[in-house]
C-alpha cells in the first residue's frame, strides 16, 4: 500500500509553547487514520499544517506525494476538508448550496450535483433550504458539498458531533462507503466509540507529542485489565470459585467473579478446566477487555470527557 500522508519530525510552537513536538505518521492509502487526543494536545494545529493552512517550523509533510509548502496548490487539489461546523448556506437549497461549490471549482467539479444529492439521500430535501434540515442532513450536505472536486484525501473533523446515534451511524455508513472507493480518511473525533468503529489505525497525541499508535486492538492490549467475568446462580459456588481464584474481584449482588487473565484460548481453557475440576459451573462466562477509553486516559492521564468539550 502506498503512503496518503507521509509526516516527518513536524514541529510548530506559538511564542514560547511547544506546540508539536516532532510528530511522525504515516496514513496508507484508501484506509481510516484517527487521531486522538485531549484538548490543548495539537490535533487541530497538526490538521491546519496537513491542510497547507499553517506552516510548521520544521519537518516535512507530504500528501499524496507532494510537498506541503513547495507544492501546496497541488496538495489543495486532491484534498478535501470538513470541519466540525457544517459550513452551508442556510439561505440557499441543498441543491444551490452543491452548485455553488460546482461554481467554486470553475464548473469543473468531477461529480455532479444530482449524483451526489442522490448519494447521500438528499433528493428530496434538494429544493429546501438548508436552514431546514437536520443537523444529520446538514452534516451529509456538507460532505457531498467537499465531493464535489473528487478528493482522494479528506480530513473529518469531528464529523458526528451534535448527531443522534441513527445520524451518527449512517455518516458513519458513508465514510466506510468511501474509503471502499479507495479515499483516504483522516479523521479528528471526541468519540471514541466513533474511532474504534472506524479506524484502521489510531495515533494518539498527548501535549504535543504522539504517545501511541496503532490499530484499536493493537492499542488495547497495550493497557492491563482483561478479565474473564463468570456468573453464578448461587452464592455458594460464587464462594468456591473466589477460593480458588484469590486475585479475581467478586461483585456478592450479580453473583458475578472477575478473574485476571491475558484472555487467550489457552488461559481460558485452563479457567473452564479448573472450575470442572472443582464441579463448579458458571451460568455464563465473558472475555472483558480494555476499551479505548480505558486506553485514553492509561496514555494521556486524561478521561475522555476532557476531549469532547
Amino acid at each position: 500500500m502506498t503512503s496518503a500522508i507521509e509526516v516527518s519530525g513536524l514541529r510548530k510552537t506559538f511564542a514560547k509553547t511547544v506546540v508539536l513536538d516532532g510528530i511522525d505518521l504515516d496514513v496508507r492509502a484508501g484506509t481510516i487514520f484517527s487521531l486522538l487526543g485531549p484538548n490543548g494536545a495539537g490535533k487541530t494545529t497538526t490538521v491546519n499544517v496537513l491542510t497547507t493552512l499553517m506552516r510548521a517550523d520544521s519537518g516535512s509533510v507530504r500528501i499524496d506525494g507532494h510537498d506541503a509548502v513547495t507544492e501546496a496548490k497541488a496538495v489543495r487539489a486532491r484534498i478535501g476538508v470538513t470541519g466540525q461546523f457544517a459550513a452551508v448556506d442556510d439561505l440557499l437549497t441543498g441543491r444551490e448550496n452543491l452548485q455553488l461549490m460546482v461554481d467554486l471549482h470553475g464548473g469543473r467539479g468531477k461529480r455532479s450535483v444530482d449524483e451526489l444529492l442522490k448519494r447521500f439521500d438528499l433528493v428530496e430535501a434538494a429544493p429546501k433550504p438548508a436552514a431546514t434540515y437536520s443537523g444529520g442532513m446538514r452534516r451529509k450536505l456538507d460532505l457531498a458539498m467537499t465531493l464535489v472536486g473528487d478528493p482522494r484525501i479528506i480530513f473529518l473533523d469531528e464529523p458526528t458531533t451534535g448527531l443522534d446515534p441513527r445520524s451518527r451511524r449512517t455518516m458513519w455508513d458513508i465514510v466506510r462507503a468511501l474509503v471502499a472507493d479507495g479515499v483516504t480518511i483522516f479523521l479528528t473525533t471526541q468519540y471514541l466509540e466513533e474511532a474504534d468503529q472506524l479506524a484502521d489505525r489510531i495515533a494518539v497525541l498527548d501535549q504535543g507529542r504522539l504517545v501511541a499508535q496503532g490499530s484499536p486492538a493493537e492499542l488495547k492490549r497495550q493497557v492491563p485489565g482483561t478479565n474473564v467475568r463468570l456468573a453464578f446462580t448461587a452464592a455458594a459456588d460464587l464462594d468456591a470459585a473466589a477460593r480458588l481464584f484469590p486475585d479475581a474481584g467478586r461483585d456478592d449482588e450479580s453473583l458475578t467473579l472477575r478473574v485476571p487473565s491475558d484472555g487467550g484460548t489457552t488461559s481460558l481453557r485452563a479457567l473452564l478446566n479448573r472450575l470442572d475440576e472443582h464441579s463448579l459451573s458458571a451460568t455464563e462466562f465473558a472475555v472483558d477487555t480494555p476499551d479505548l477509553d480505558d486506553v485514553f486516559l492509561a496514555l494521556t492521564g486524561h478521561n475522555t470527557k476532557v476531549d469532547a468539550e
